[in-house]
């Protein structure tokens, strides 16, 4: 009978700088039943060891791992032919010494089958700590449980651990304690009895694998013995593990000498030169892609929007792969975005691949016109292709085009402005005995116009002589030579069709840059001039001093296109100076009209006494210069298909509210109708043309695809930045409905009654009322409006609901936990309740036209990407985050099925929510109070 040892026999882990070896011993229990659905698939698997043979040749794959990362290369266990159990017996050495195992080290292993050539089959993985609870390197023999199906995982804890939790019924993890007690000397040791506990031990664990599910590899980890006699523990150190540092409470900033930083690497330099060098393209000409590049291709053109930014790999892939693409015509901007406009061979074969690219949609052109593409060559392709857009549609992206001009170079301007104004006389030529264009703060800043300008453009133009490089050249935007007039876009000779002006500017030939194409636009269409003659004078006004610095090269520049198309017009042919006379009568009526606003303004007592004012200043025929009952015939700004002739006083009214904005009723030219719009005072209305326009634009693209919601897109024109014009829909709000009718269903009975309807009402209108909500929940949606309450929602008689008011855009509002889209309780209900076939209906229509928008996200993108930088309020605080807003709304990562489950959440959200059915209760106890 041997004695315990007292002694505790260690060495440390960092002092053992020998290889680590783990036994491979026997794998034990029910291999998985065969997928035999698998084989029929796949005749090739009866070859492997799962399908042919009851005992397969698997191997063990052992692979240290260090919080959940590989710390070493893994290492595989011979091959073994085997009868009648699995047995490998083998001593496998780890790339690690026991100096380089970390306190966390934990060993990982996966039994492997082969399933072909060169491929292999999981059977199933375990993992167990290299170092104990205490730090002591496991000695000894383990029966580890193996996760069948599943790798071995290193992380911690282990997803597949070998030791399992301790279980009542489970004798082997108790025998094993116990054993391993006898094996560190801490049970007496008896040799006869020893014999009879280990084999009755063997006994026991051999029963428990049978009747267990699972499957048990048994491993050895070493023992390190010294003297052939003592057997030592490895217990885990770490050399000055215990050592103390003092770290500073508060860091201090080290700046480091970095010689190299930011430059660029030459490796990559290189490789991209090489790439796109003139030699790759014979062989890229006939490059064909596989079908994995074709759907990375596809992905990259159609599914990417217009603010993606490649990576540099997907970048090469594109140029590779641009013969191929040259058919696409969505991949045009994809592939501009590749060049490097900086390297003269590879812009030179860009320039070829645009010339004979396939022409991209109008919609497209307009990412080309943004601040990214800067070469002269591309931005003139951007105005070819526009040219080819009809009137109707420029209208819809005229204000994004007139933001468009800040990016546009300055010397193609100057030198159109030199070429217009050769003796810089600029006042005098738009003024007359009569009045002016301009108002008086506007002319002052003409007087002096374009400093800023002028000297940025004197000194890139001495850069370009000193290098010997024409400002007009191929290699960037430039202007023409000097010398020779703008040829491409002003000049033009006897034989053409082209509309030649008296001092010789041509109008109707196809121009290079976007200022002279507006203006030649502008002045073969009447109502393009309008719109084009007030976004320009807005941004010309007199404004802050502080805004002023900041945008003064932007204020100049403006100043110079509106002079030098008030001079085409004025100097035209007949048909142009007509169109001359109607914007000056046009701005002196609303200066007259400012005035007799202002006096309102100032009138003291309540909205009635106001409104008699108002009354009587219109029937005074000499207090301004324009007679407001009976006057020359003019286009109406905010509509110029129209000409108004007076206005009618006693339908004048102002409205209740803070800045008390009139209605004014106009007679018209033709059949003496009325038009009745609302003048607005005190007011920024650019933001509510901005979303007019888009509400318009989007309407246009919905009903291209015979889907018509019966939007009400109606006019808005800001004529400055404190007043403008809105198109006045004889309507009632949601609240007053709810207030005079009780509900929205008797508002409609009273209005289109029918026996025969739904509720008693006129199907037609409860289809148009279904429409309406769908197309103005997802447009709104998707612009982000907030502050939606029943006071800004309006309901016509025959069943059109629309928003008014567009004060937050762009996800802001002032509530606090806005829904996504306004859809009170008593708008379902009027849709017949959430069960109703009509509520069926207004979702299925706002999935097809959230669906249909998608499609068209381009120009939705591309228009908001040009609005950056304007004043629009909403805008100008976050400029980065406007066009990305949309973009998210859109979800255009989502494929449509999922695009219509986000949509549908979003309206379960909306009509289930209670913070707005609050909100709009303290809404109207406020109302009710300023009443």
């Amino acid at each position: 009978m041997d004695q315990p040892d007292d002694h505790f026999r260690y060495i440390h882990s960092s002092s053992l700088h020998e290889r680590v070896q783990i036994k491979v011993g026997t794998l034990e229990g029910k291999k998985r039943q065969p997928d035999y659905e698998k084989l029929l698939d796949d005749p090739t698997l009866r070859f492997s060891g799962l399908y042919s043979e009851e005992y397969p040749s698997f191997q063990v794959r052992l692979q240290v791992f260090n919080n959940g990362r590989p710390y070493c290369l893994p290492v595989n266990s011979s091959y073994k032919a085997f009868g009648k159990r699995w047995s490998w017996n083998e001593w496998v050495t780890l790339p690690l010494q026991f100096s380089d195992l970390p306190r966390s080290a934990m060993l990982v292993m996966t039994i492997l089958d082969c399933s072909g050539a060169g491929q292999t089959t999981v059977i199933g993985g375990t993992a167990i700590s290299m170092f104990g609870k205490d730090a002591m390197f496991r000695q000894g023999m383990y029966d580890l449980r193996v996760w069948l199906g599943q790798e071995g995982d290193g992380s911690f804890p282990s997803k597949t651990p070998g030791k399992g939790k301790e279980s009542s019924k489970s004798q082997m993890q108790r025998l094993g304690k116990l054993a391993k007690k006898h094996r560190n000397g801490q049970i007496q040791k008896v040799d006869w009895l020893d014999r009879l506990t280990f084999r009755e031990i063997e006994v026991i664990n051999e029963r428990e694998k049978r009747m267990s599910d699972y499957m048990f590899l048994m491993i050895e980890f070493p023992a390190i013995i010294v003297d052939d006699m003592y057997n030592y523990a490895v217990v885990y150190f770490e050399p000055d593990g215990d050592a103390k540092y003092k770290l500073p409470a508060k860091p201090k900033l080290v700046s480091v000498p970095d010689s190299e930083i930011q430059m660029e690497n030459l490796v990559e330099r290189k490789h991209h030169r090489l790439a796109r060098s003139e030699r790759s393209g014979i062989s890229d000409r006939d490059a064909k892609p596989t079908a994995h590049i074709r759907d990375q291709l596809h992905t990259i053109v159609y599914r990417q929007p217009p603010t993606y930014v490649l990576s540099s790999e997907e970048q090469d892939l594109v140029w590779k792969f641009r013969f191929y693409l040259s058919s696409h015509k969505k991949a045009l901007t994809k592939f501009l975005k590749c060049i490097n406009w900086k390297l003269e061979d590879e812009v030179t074969q860009a320039l070829w691949m645009l010339a004979n690219w396939a022409p991209n949609d109008v919609e497209d052109a307009l990412e080309l016109l943004s601040p990214q593409f800067t070469h002269a060559q591309v931005r003139k392709y951007a105005i070819s292709r526009l040219a080819q857009a009809p009137d109707e549609d420029l209208l819809l992206y005229l204000l994004q085009l007139v933001q468009a001009l800040k990016y546009e170079d300055p010397r193609n301007i100057l030198h159109l402005h030199n070429c217009i104004f050769p003796e810089r006389d600029v006042v005098h030529s738009i003024l007359d005995d009569n009045g002016s264009l301009l108002d008086q703060s506007s002319i002052s800043e003409l007087s002096g116009a374009s400093s800023a300008l002028h000297n940025s453009v004197i000194a890139s133009s001495q850069k370009a002589a000193a290098t010997g490089v024409s400002p007009g050249g191929t290699g960037g935007r430039g202007s023409p030579a000097a010398g020779t007039g703008d040829a491409s876009s002003i000049a033009s000779d006897s034989t053409s069709n082209a509309l030649i002006l008296p001092e010789g500017i041509s109008i109707g030939t196809v121009p290079s840059n976007l200022c002279t194409f507006l203006i030649q636009r502008a002045c073969m269409n009447p109502t393009l001039a309008n719109y084009f003659y007030w976004y320009l004078s807005i941004e010309v006004e007199d404004v802050a001093e502080s805004v002023r610095k900041q945008d003064e090269r932007a204020h100049d520049m403006y100043a110079m296109v509106l002079k030098m198309f008030l001079k085409v017009l004025e100097n035209g042919n007949f048909s142009l100076r007509g169109i001359f006379y109607n914007l000056r009568k046009q701005r002196r009526f609303i200066d007259e009209l400012v005035k007799l606003v202002k006096l309102v303004a100032k009138e003291p007592g309540n909205r009635n006494k106001k409104t008699e004012k108002f009354q009587k200043l219109l029937n005074e025929q000499d207090m301004f210069k324009v007679n407001f009952t009976n006057f020359e015939p003019i286009p109406f700004p905010l509509d110029p298909e129209i000409c108004i002739t007076k206005i009618v006083p006693m339908r004048t009214s102002l409205f209740k509210s803070a800045l008390m904005p009139a209605k004014l009723s106009f007679v018209t030219s033709i059949a003496h109708h009325e038009y009745v719009a609302i003048f607005k005072h005190g007011d920024d209305l650019r933001q509510d043309q901005l979303i007019l326009q888009m509400i318009t634009l989007m309407d246009k693209l919905l009903r291209r695809e015979n889907l018509d919601l019966k939007l009400t897109p109606y006019k808005v024109l800001a004529t400055s930045s404190k007043h403008g014009f809105l198109q006045y829909i004889d309507s009632c709000t949601v609240a007053d409905v709810l207030a005079r009718e009780g509900n929205i269903h008797n508002f409609f009975r009273r209005h289109h009654p029918c026996d025969n309807g739904p509720y008693g009402i006129s199907a037609e209108v409860m289809d148009t009322y279904i429409k309406s909500c769908a197309g103005y929940c997802v447009i709104t949606y998707l612009l982000g409006v907030g502050d939606r309450h029943l006071d800004n929602l309006l309901l016509t008689t025959n069943g059109k609901l629309f928003h008014i008011d567009f004060g937050y855009i762009l996800g802001r509002d002032p509530k606090p936990m806005p829904p996504p889209m306004k859809l009170s309780k008593e708008m379902v209900e009027a849709m017949g309740g959430i069960s109703s076939e009509h509520h069926h209906e207004f979702r299925k229509q706002c999935y097809t036209a959230y669906l249909h928008l998608r499609r068209h996200a381009n120009v939705m993108l591309n228009l908001f990407s040009l609005m950056v930088d304007a004043t629009v309020p909403d805008i100008a605080l976050e400029p980065d985050k406007a066009v990305k807003k949309v973009e998210e709304n859109l979800q255009l990562g989502l494929t449509d099925e999922e695009a219509v489950q986000h949509l549908q959440s979003l309206l379960d959200v909306s009509i289930t929510a209670v913070m707005p059915a609050l909100v709009e209760q303290i809404h109207r106890f406020t109302q009710y109070w300023r009443k």
